[in-house]
């Protein structure tokens, strides 16, 4: 089913569509504002219209005049805005459901950090009732969603432990990749194309090293290098970032220290050797899937064998927490392909396991290839989620942290599984944004968290943000201004 969404004015737009998106998966819905297609705006009567909500002011409060699929509704409320945005999404929610008799996992929680009011509300002291009531009586979340909430923020704080927000992480974006997977909205791109600006790269990014630890010292809690895929690096040029690092940061004191092997076709046993030469302690071997059809689906080079030979290659050298990323509603996968994935997984039981929902974004190719093929049929559902679950726990990996994203299939969540001790600090703290993250290279987004408490005692954390350019072009041209934009970031 296709249809257009109107909605008036524009800042109510995201979360009408999000949820829109979330009760009806399946249809093809356009989202237009007054700004962008006056034509149809301007007849309100235009025939057609899937959903139309317009938000007006009456007699001192606010209304939302909705439409759906020719039924009306009236929605009145307070004339403060944003307790009007949370009347009115609970308003929307609850007709959403009756209208279609299902209920959404989440409720109507539409943030990527679902755990986040449970943590903050740990820290505050609040008892497990008080929070439970803002998940189930407030957004209508499940009972299973709102314990899996609570139970994972209970859990980060006790691996984070005491001082968690002192000093400071590192991020480093490597945005090459043997070929781009469809699904990927990420700053990636192919190495073959840039074979030739890999050591001006380098180059970039030993400046932004030597830019953050003249601002934030030399003593980084945790390193994260992720990507795009980090070992499309030659072994050469992994131990001249690696390195790098070295020169600039006291790396003896770095509790963790992760880089995404990811993809098994770039990993080679020079590449492991580097690694662990510099005392990298975490790894990512990531399959996605163990099925070969979908791996050609999606576009995502090498085999599940590869994927097996490559985990076995870096247990041989020494690595004893590797983590694996695999992603629920893969174009044409069922609980049947899910279980299948999960056996072989099982079978070299890593340490982590990261459980991702797809999510369609508008920069990925795989949203522009199901448009042209018509492939939509997802079926992720609770049950591939409680097949994971249950394949981690029979691995001995317990959930430690958790994130959702826009346009995921089912509604769901991404969940990190982990055996005690193995979780990934950096995970946690980068998801809660409860520690400053310098992030180095093109794409990535530098955040300073501060501390703050009120005078009832009440911590609260205020984030500010500052991102590099994702071009690679544009990063290596304007590397200076991007050093400039962390010193006034962090200065």
């Amino acid at each position: 089913m296709t249809g257009d969404v109107f909605v008036s004015p524009e800042k109510y737009s995201t979360e009408v569509f999000a949820m829109l998106r979330s009760f009806y998966p399946e249809s093809r819905l356009n989202v237009f504002v007054p700004e962008s297609r006056k034509e149809d705006i301007e007849n309100t009567e235009k025939d057609g219209w899937f959903c139309k909500v317009s938000v007006s002011g009456s007699d001192g409060g606010l209304k939302a005049d909705t439409e759906i699929e020719g039924e009306n509704r009236t929605f009145e409320g307070s004339a403060d805005d944003a307790q009007f945005k949370k009347e009115f999404g609970a308003w929307f929610y609850s007709l959403l459901s009756e209208r279609t008799g299902k209920s959404l996992p989440w409720g109507n929680l539409s943030g990527v950090r679902p755990t986040k009011p449970a943590l903050y509300g740990i820290l505050k002291n609040e008892s497990r009732e008080t929070i439970e009531k803002y998940y189930r009586g407030e957004h209508f979340v499940s009972e299973e969603k709102t314990k899996l909430a609570l139970d994972i923020a209970e859990k980060e704080l006790r691996v984070l432990g005491k001082g968690f927000d002192k000093r400071y992480s590192i991020y480093i974006g490597i945005p090459f990749c043997p070929t781009r997977c469809l699904y990927c909205s990420f700053t990636s791109n192919p190495i073959a194309a840039y074979r030739n600006s890999v050591e001006d790269y380098l180059s970039c990014i030993r400046k932004e090293m030597a830019c953050t630890a003249s601002l934030l010292g030399k003593d980084p809690e945790t390193v994260y290098i992720g990507g795009g895929t980090p070992t499309t690096l030659s072994a050469a040029q992994l131990d001249i970032l690696l390195s790098d690092m070295e020169e600039n940061f006291n790396m003896e004191g770095v509790t963790e220290f992760t880089v995404e092997a990811g993809r098994a076709d770039s990993i080679d046993a020079d590449k492991l050797k580097v690694l662990k030469d510099h005392r990298v302690s975490r790894i990512s071997v990531n399959p996605q899937t163990m099925n070969q059809s979908t791996l050609d689906l999606i576009g995502r080079k090498g085999t599940p064998g590869e994927v097996i030979k490559a985990f076995n290659l870096a247990r041989k050298i020494g690595f004893d927490n590797i983590n694996m990323d695999i992603i629920l509603g893969l174009p044409g996968e069922s609980a049947r392909e899910v279980a299948y994935t999960l056996d072989e997984i099982k079978k070299l039981r890593p340490d982590s396991l990261t459980v991702h929902s797809l999510a369609i974004k508008r920069a990925s190719e795989m949203n522009r290839v199901l448009g042209e093929k018509g492939v939509g049929i997802f079926e992720n559902s609770d049950e591939t989620m409680r097949l994971a679950t249950d394949a981690a726990r029979e691995m001995n990996l317990e959930p430690y942290y958790l994130y959702r994203q826009k346009n995921m299939a089912g509604n769901l969540e991404n969940v990190g599984f982990a055996r005690e001790g193995a979780e990934c600090v950096y995970n946690i703290k980068i998801i809660e944004e409860l520690q400053s993250i310098a992030a180095l290279g093109a794409g990535s987004i530098s955040k300073k968290v501060e501390r703050t408490t009120d005078d009832k005692g009440d911590i609260s954390y205020l984030i500010k943000r500052c991102e590099n350019v994702k071009d690679i072009k544009g990063y290596l041209e304007r590397i200076d201004e991007l050093c400039d934009r962390k010193a006034e970031l962090f200065g």
